[in-house]
């Protein structure tokens, strides 16, 4: 029999105001965290959270409500690799007095969970850690953060909840086998995230299919289907090359939109070439998907916020450093409805073009499994040596084929380049001098 419950189960207990303890996927943080409604807080359950858990107190909440209360992001530059939002501590202005007991926390809960607190209803630091929820929830982003909001909303309590990561007794996080021992002692139902996603996902559609229309390209015929998102009303592009649908193992490339690498073939960046890659690859195995995500210029930033980051990497600063100098995310990027186009094609098992690690791990959450990570390396140029070279050291891109490269710095890329084995001949699709994509890429298999 299943260690895990329905998620009808724990909606069910989570309206009563009672607590779950929910997991998230072994590729992500492979943790379990003890869920309530944020409304149903009390000094009893907070002091049960307080001496069976981390210790650490979040609470997940929508952005308009943060807004509201005026409780800003505690880090511009975040470095979590999961990336989770969390804001400024806070304390309860009024009926607390350390701010730390179990009963000073539950009243900073409540007033967090109160729909009619005020920005003066709360002090900053404090001793309770909200987290900003992503809009979609599980759909956009799998984790702790948006399933203890969802389960409070599909509960209908407010959208907003307590979580706490459960840890053993020496410290150690629990894991699955010590998480199923604690939920039978403290007589507690467990439930996954996938299957919350899976629940979701059954019942609402966030993309909906618009249009399939053929698309001859000199990488072959292709068939584009056009997708819109009812979240953000952002559309987005499937290239279906060969019949990948309901097939298992199928190639896939997430690609971003990079309308200056992709479009102007910008050598400051390796997008236009890592596209056509994969279009060679994908066309010389006979089937495969290419997602094109609308929405992540600039790794979500935007384009004209993209140029302006342009401006400050030419007066020195690396890709990284320019979004933050200009108060935004390195990274802004989702992959939730690249996710939800991909399930529409009934694809479950991918092996993923990527350099990327992390969006193995991003895509794992949405209950799709990648079975085979497939570099995508293209040559680098004197134009965008530093950026592979920063993508590499400050935000763990993998490249496999020039490993020396991007180990010892930026001056020993143009030997390793120097060196390199010729690409395959290819006509090239457009653009006047363009490398062709070469066809002997090696393969790397982390399942």
């Amino acid at each position: 029999m299943s260690a895990f419950a329905t998620i009808e189960q724990a909606i069910e207990i989570i309206r009563a105001g009672g607590m779950v303890v929910v997991v998230d996927d072994e590729d992500r943080e492979n943790e379990g965290d003890l869920v309530l409604a944020a409304d149903a807080a009390t000094p009893e359950n907070l002091a049960f959270l307080v001496n069976t858990t981390s210790g650490v107190i979040c609470v997940p909440m929508l952005g308009e409500d943060l807004d509201r209360l005026e409780v800003p992001l505690m880090v511009l530059d975040n470095q979590d690799p999961k990336g989770t939002a969390y804001t400024v501590s806070v304390d309860a202005s009024e009926g607390t007095s350390t701010g730390i007991s179990a009963a000073d926390r539950a009243r900073t809960i409540q007033v967090l969970a109160d729909a009619s607190s005020t920005p003066a209803d709360v002090n900053r630091p404090g001793h309770v850690f909200p987290l900003r929820y992503h809009p979609g929830g599980v759909l956009r982003r799998p984790g702790h953060t948006e399933a203890s909001v969802d389960l409070a909303r599909l509960a209908g309590r407010r959208p907003a909840a307590v979580i706490a990561e459960i840890v053993n007794q020496d410290g150690t996080m629990a894991r699955v086998p010590d998480l199923e021992r604690f939920a039978a002692e403290h007589d507690l139902v467990m439930v996954t995230i996938a299957d919350l996603v899976a629940f979701r996902r059954e019942r609402e559609a966030l993309v909906e299919r618009i249009a399939v229309a053929k698309l001859p390209t000199p990488y072959g015929d292709w068939r584009m289907f056009g997708y819109r998102s009812s979240a953000d009303g952002s559309e987005s592009i499937a290239l279906l090359y060969g019949e990948p649908e309901n097939q298992a193992d199928v190639l896939v490339r997430m690609h971003s939109e990079c309308l200056t690498g992709d479009v102007f073939r910008s050598l400051r960046c390796d997008c236009g070439p890592q596209l056509d890659l994969a279009m060679a690859r994908i066309a010389d195995e006979g089937q495969g998907v290419i997602v094109y995500l609308r929405g992540h210029e600039g790794r979500g930033i935007g384009l004209l916020h993209k140029l302006q980051a342009y401006e400050l990497q030419d007066a020195g600063a690396d890709t990284v450093d320019a979004n933050l100098q200009l108060g935004l995310p390195a990274d802004a990027r989702d992959y939730g409805t690249g996710a939800m186009i991909l399930a529409d094609l009934g694809l479950t098992t991918l092996r993923l073009l990527t350099n990327n690690p992390s969006k193995r791990a991003a895509l794992n959450g949405f209950g799709l499994s990648i079975v085979e990570r497939v570099p995508v390396e293209v040559l680098p140029n004197a134009s965008n040596e530093l950026y592979l070279q920063t993508k590499a050291d400050r935000m763990g891109h993998e490249y496999d084929g020039l490993d020396v490269a991007v180990s010892t710095g930026v001056g020993d890329i143009a030997k390793q380049r120097a060196t390199a084995p010729a690409a395959v001949e290819k006509p090239a699709p457009r653009g006047v001098g363009m490398a062709p994509p070469p066809q002997d890429v090696p393969r790397k298999d982390t399942a």
